[in-house]
């Protein structure tokens, strides 16, 4: 049975960045595709980038293109996703979530495999 476990979160000012990682036991990462989703207070959850299980692929939700980068180490079974210039809209739970397809999307509904979250807060 695949585990994620996400890192990296915590509380950062607008502007700032910060790294998370999203990191599997249980299992071969490199055969699963990966994506990143979040959700805040009162919203649904939203996907944010994923990746492909090679890592050939990307894709983001328009809000975060040229801000957040998503990227994977398959030989440490580890995701990430680098973020920059962060806004408080970035504020969610941020999850990771994978599924042994090759081809990632930014549906929640496609991943089988997630992580407990953890928690940005954007703010002054």
């Amino acid at each position: 049975q695949l585990q994620l476990v996400e890192s990296g979160g915590g509380l950062v000012q607008p502007g700032g960045s910060l790294r998370l990682s999203c990191v599997a036991s249980g299992g071969t990462l490199a055969y699963y595709a990966i994506g990143w989703f979040r959700q805040a207070p009162g919203k649904e959850r939203e996907g944010v980038s994923c990746i492909s299980s090679s890592g050939g692929t990307t894709d983001y939700r328009d809000s975060i293109k040229g801000r957040f980068t998503i990227s994977r180490d398959n030989a440490k079974n580890t995701v990430y996703l680098q973020m920059n210039n962060l806004k408080p809209e970035d504020t969610a739970v941020y999850y990771c979530a994978a599924e042994s397809i090759h081809i990632a999307t930014l549906n929640a509904g496609d991943y089988a495999y997630w992580g407990q979250g953890t928690q940005i807060t954007v703010s002054a």
